[in-house]
């Protein structure tokens, strides 16, 4: 079995877990998230931890139950505390403005971009080259990033474009004469 699947998935006060059948559900008051887990899987519930094992020996087994507790303890974690990702803007005049569930950038195109956000991701703007996006759900709140920064990624020679808080762009020297 991986070792990832070994160890069992805490389940916080205030966090409850359903298992019927193949379809595991998380609920919280932040909302409900359901996943369903592959039939080489096997998913069960005890002393208030989640405990992932696997139906046989095969590989496929072994791949799935690492991938489904990683899974588990996202959507755990995720209703219990919720995620974050943070976004900036690196540029002359670009800008960004939260308005509702629309994210208004200006990124030195003709015309701003509005971008909006699904639901179960909320966004701020602390000063206006900054973005935080919130949600619960990891792998939703991952895609709407990248989908942000896929207007302007940062380009090599300045450093310009919509970069995550931690990235590390790296800079290329300028062509010679």
């Amino acid at each position: 079995m991986s070792r990832i699947a070994k160890e069992a998935v805490a389940i916080p006060q205030g966090v409850e877990v359903l298992i019927d059948g193949q379809a595991v559900t998380v609920k919280s008051k932040k909302g409900q998230m359901v996943f369903n887990v592959h039939p080489t899987v096997k998913v069960a519930v005890e002393d208030n931890n989640v405990k992932v094992s696997c139906v046989d020996d095969s590989k496929e087994a072994n791949m799935q139950s690492g991938t489904t507790r990683a899974i588990i303890h996202n959507m755990v974690v995720g209703l219990d505390k919720g995620f974050e990702k943070k976004l900036q803007l690196v540029g002359v005049g670009y800008r960004a403005q939260a308005k509702g569930n629309v994210l208004n950038l200006a990124l030195g195109f003709s015309h701003p971009v509005n971008h909006e956000l699904p639901e179960g991701v909320t966004c701020e703007t602390p000063s206006q080259t900054e973005i935080v996006l919130k949600s619960y759900d990891k792998a939703l709140l991952g895609q709407v990033a990248a989908d942000i920064r896929k207007y302007r990624q940062p380009e090599p020679y300045k450093g310009k474009g919509i970069r995550y808080s931690d990235e590390v762009v790296r800079m290329k020297e300028a062509k010679k004469k």
